[in-house]
């Protein structure tokens, strides 16, 4: 019945009732084919050794959980009516009763520590609660509840289970095996959890074994875009552009290590000592950052920015206020006519999203090549070649950088080449592929003002060590780049197209530009969110000429 299970070897004690167990529930027949059994000379994966719950986080979960049922027990009218002995009576019965029925092993010292503890809070009407919130204080101990029965029970789970047969089952026919098996093994072992309890540790034990542990509720999450871990304790989540502290924790900093190392293998890529900083991507596309000790003082850190599962477009874009519908019209003329696009930004603005939107407007008939650290652009056109960067293997060697690929993409005949983010010394090669016939070539880069990127663009040159005159880099960038388009994520927590602007070309040594749209603020509302406009320069643009030629004139003049 349960065909993730491995067929145990005759063993006494608990392992013997599990056998036993095993049998009742039909699976001493002939196993199905993804049964291991114990004579196979197959060897059988390794279990990555799992540190649970301590007991001090269970105790203090107990405090947590038993001061806010005894304080609604125990009212402060009937608390002066009890001598402190009759009192230490209820407390200490309360106290026995819930370490039983949760199975929390604490020896006389720590129960006499628990229940002096709760007196003293109970007589001191004055004395801080342990949670502002008791919502949250009462979460906080059905967690370490379930953690504890964790404890017990994921080793016995894992010691007769075979992973890769449950990996390749349905999630939901795993789930349901497992959730009949785990209810058997609380029986055998005595632990009492109801209905909830069971079903969220049944969850908790898929999370960790197929998925990414405390985090997957936060993936599966729509209205959470960023996910950042600060070590085992703290774990923030980005809602609506705000970010909020969740509740969400590890066990430790392994507990974190091997999440972050279950993300990375997925792709074929490590994180260790000898490499303590690796860009990586969920299965759905989703960008991860993760840093470790010792570089990361306060544990492992995992950054996750969530690719959106809803289709984002510039006319969505129009719908939400991030732009406007003559902004969305002037874009999709400005792909629509092959212009080369550098969308400037800083952290967390949107500048992908964009990117995204942008893209969904290139002709099905051309060929395009995407070119990224970690690949997560979506491009739903038939014709996409999508290249990735490698890192260093364990001898340092056999690395493969963003100018090794764009170099190779060059020799690929693209029609336009898409570069996830200019970072260093593949700007030259970035600008050198947009003068050579890949109009309508995209690309972000970090800045806070479109003059700021054309400088960070020149300063990226600097770096490949070919010393070039300012002059003829500036004269190149001119050449290169036609239109840049500013985003930025505002106090509200809106994503906004702040600016467009086009070059013009050289006045001297001075790139020239002209505004075409900006986005102007005006004021807040009383819910916190800003009011502006997005206003036209009423400037002819500079690629009417272009446009003129792709028949997109009367419309450009038209929004103008």
């Amino acid at each position: 019945m349960v065909a993730f299970l491995r067929r145990p070897e005759p063993e006494s004690g608990l392992d013997a009732r599990i056998a036993g167990l095993t049998a009742r529930r039909g699976l001493g027949a002939s196993p199905p084919p993804v049964i291991a059994p114990a004579s196979s000379p197959d060897p059988v994966p390794e279990i990555e050794p799992i540190n649970f719950v301590s007991r001090e986080d269970c105790l203090l979960a107990a405090r947590d959980q038993l001061l806010v049922r005894l304080q609604n027990e125990i009212r402060p009218e009937r608390r002066q009516l009890l001598s402190r002995g009759e009192l230490a009576k209820l407390v200490e019965a309360a106290v026995q009763s819930y370490l039983l029925r949760h199975a929390i092993d604490a020896n006389a010292l720590e129960q006499r520590d628990l229940v002096t503890d709760l007196m003293q809070a109970l007589l001191n009407t004055s004395a801080p609660q342990p949670d502002a919130d008791p919502a949250a204080a009462q979460r906080r101990a059905n967690r370490a509840v379930i953690e504890g029965a964790k404890a017990q029970i994921q080793p016995l789970v894992l010691e007769h289970m075979d992973i890769a047969a449950a990996a390749d089952m349905p999630r939901a026919t795993f789930e349901a095996q497992l959730a009949g098996w785990v209810k058997e093994l609380l029986v055998e072992t005595k632990v009492q959890l109801n209905l909830g309890e069971q079903r969220e540790l049944v969850q908790s034990l898929i999370a960790d074994m197929l998925g990414l542990g405390p985090l997957e509720p936060l993936i599966d999450d729509e209205s959470v875009s960023d996910i950042m871990v600060n070590g085992p304790r703290q774990v923030y989540v980005e809602r609506r552009g705000k970010l909020e502290l969740t509740d969400v924790s590890f066990r430790d900093d392994q507990h974190v290590m091997n999440v972050a190392t279950k993300i990375v293998t997925r792709i074929g890529r490590r994180v260790d000592e000898s490499r303590p900083l690796v860009d990586a991507r969920l299965p759905d596309g989703s960008r991860v950052n993760i840093i470790i000790p010792p570089l990361a003082i306060d544990g492992p850190s995992i950054s996750i920015r969530k690719f959106s599962k809803k289709t984002i477009t510039l006319d969505v874009m129009a719908q939400q206020g991030n732009i406007s519908p003559e902004m969305a019209i002037l874009l999709k003329i400005a792909v629509r006519c092959r212009l080369n696009i550098l969308i400037s930004g800083g952290t967390g603005s949107g500048k992908t999203t964009l990117l995204n939107a942008l893209s969904r407007l290139i002709d099905a008939a051309e060929r395009t090549v995407t070119i990224e650290d970690a690949a997560e652009l979506q491009l739903q056109q038939p014709h996409v070649v999508r290249l990735e960067t490698r890192p260093a293997n364990l001898e340092g060697t056999g690395e493969i950088t963003m100018r090794d690929l764009l170099r190779n993409a060059l020799r690929m005949r693209p029609d336009r080449i898409i570069l996830g983010e200019i970072r260093g010394a593949e700007a030259l090669d970035v600008l050198q592929a947009m003068n050579t016939g890949h109009d309508g070539s995209m690309s972000t880069i970090h800045a806070n003002r479109p003059r700021e990127a054309l400088t960070r663009l020149e300063n990226m040159v600097g770096m490949t060590g070919i010393h070039l005159p300012s002059h003829a880099v500036r004269t190149q960038i001119a050449a290169a780049v036609n239109m840049i388009v500013q985003v930025s994520r505002m106090r509200d927590g809106m994503r906004r197209v702040v600016e467009i602007i086009e070059i013009v070309g050289m006045e001297g040594d001075v790139i020239t530009t002209q505004e075409l749209f900006s986005y102007q603020y005006q004021g807040e509302t009383a819910d916190g969110r800003l009011r502006g406009v997005f206003k036209s320069s009423g400037l002819r643009p500079y690629f009417l000429p272009r446009a003129e030629y792709f028949g997109l004139d009367r419309p450009l003049l038209e929004i103008v």
